[in-house]
């Protein structure tokens, strides 16, 4: 964690630390084995593709970002060879982004590396918290709550 200053940072804060953790150990690991590096929302998009493909603006609301940001990071995946657009049979307006064999082959190595770094973590912190961590996470949160923000007065 990056913020010892803090003596009680608050979850949000830890999840965003741990989540970085990861991100870079898999980006540092992956252009170590000579891939090509690509950005934490270009990462994302893996994540929210279909099989059969997934128009840009699906992507977009799939990874809460604007429709021009996601398409940024579609064309830059595209520009590296591991995504394609291709025609959506279901409308002739709108096109899909597919996973392209080298994308496969990439996505399947980042995964196996995840994969790595959560036995990593499980070897730092212990077998028993790192599954807990696993569990606790993957439980349904339901949407995001509406909270009334305490009013805090100003020094």
């Amino acid at each position: 964690m990056t913020r010892s200053a803090d003596p009680a940072p608050n979850m949000a804060l830890l999840l965003a630390d741990a989540r970085r953790w990861f991100e870079d150990a898999l980006f540092a690991s992956m252009r170590a084995a000579g891939e090509q590096p690509v950005t934490s929302a270009q990462g994302l998009v893996f994540a929210s593709l279909d099989p059969e493909g997934t128009t840009v603006s699906d992507i977009a609301r799939r990874i809460g970002v604007t429709r021009q940001t996601a398409h940024q990071a579609v064309h830059g995946l595209v520009a590296l060879g591991l995504l394609e657009q291709v025609p959506d049979p279901a409308s002739a307006r709108t096109r899909l982004i597919r996973i392209t064999p080298e994308g496969e082959r990439v996505h399947a190595r980042a995964q196996a590396t995840l994969a790595r770094i959560e036995q990593v973590l499980a070897e730092r912190i212990g077998a028993g918290p790192a599954a807990a961590l696993r569990d606790a996470l993957s439980l349904p949160r339901g949407e995001p709550p509406l909270v009334e923000a305490p009013l805090v007065e100003a020094p």
